[in-house]
């Protein structure tokens, strides 16, 4: 079955408000990170065997003001952004506490969680492992093609084959 592409917004819509549009086009994660308040954008692929997450956070100490941990499945970035000049007239910074959760897949291997911070981005990979199917796979059979299938009750015969009656 042919997969649908996923509809996307007009191209002015897109430039008006590029955070909603892509919010509408992604799968749903809840609400918009940029009605949730404080947060920052994330981006997930699997690349060389990995998964990996990378995140923008221009201007910060990835020493003091960036934590990563892992708890089970949950990747969890946490960020501190402090205002250092006081003397700002005015300023549409935002300031304070930033936080993320991505759910790793089934796949991952926690135990070897990598992080890098350059040029703004923090870059999390985790080993992906395949996973082994444990389920056991049952064979159908074709009722139709087993022995005394016509004479089954409640089966209709085929009135538009060779033997139907004209």
């Amino acid at each position: 079955m042919a997969k649908l592409p996923r509809p996307q917004a007009p191209a002015r819509f897109r430039a008006m408000f590029p955070d909603l549009a892509d919010w509408l086009e992604s799968p749903w994660s809840g609400p918009p990170w940029f009605l949730a308040g404080q947060g920052f954008r994330l981006e997930e692929a699997i690349r060389d065997n990995r998964y990996v997450i990378r995140a923008e956070l221009p201007g910060l100490d990835p020493e003091n003001d960036i934590e990563v941990t892992v708890e089970g499945r949950i990747l969890t970035i946490r960020a501190e952004r402090h205002q250092r000049d006081n003397g700002v007239y005015r300023s549409e910074f935002r300031y304070g506490s930033l936080a993320r959760a991505v759910r790793l897949p089934a796949s991952i291997d926690a135990a070897d969680v990598t992080a890098q911070y350059d040029n703004g981005v923090l870059e999390v990979s985790v080993p992906a492992r395949e996973v082994r199917r444990t389920g056991t796979r049952i064979p159908i059979e074709d009722a139709a093609a087993m022995p005394g299938a016509a004479a089954r009750p409640g089966r209709v015969k085929n009135r538009h084959g060779p033997d139907a009656a004209a």
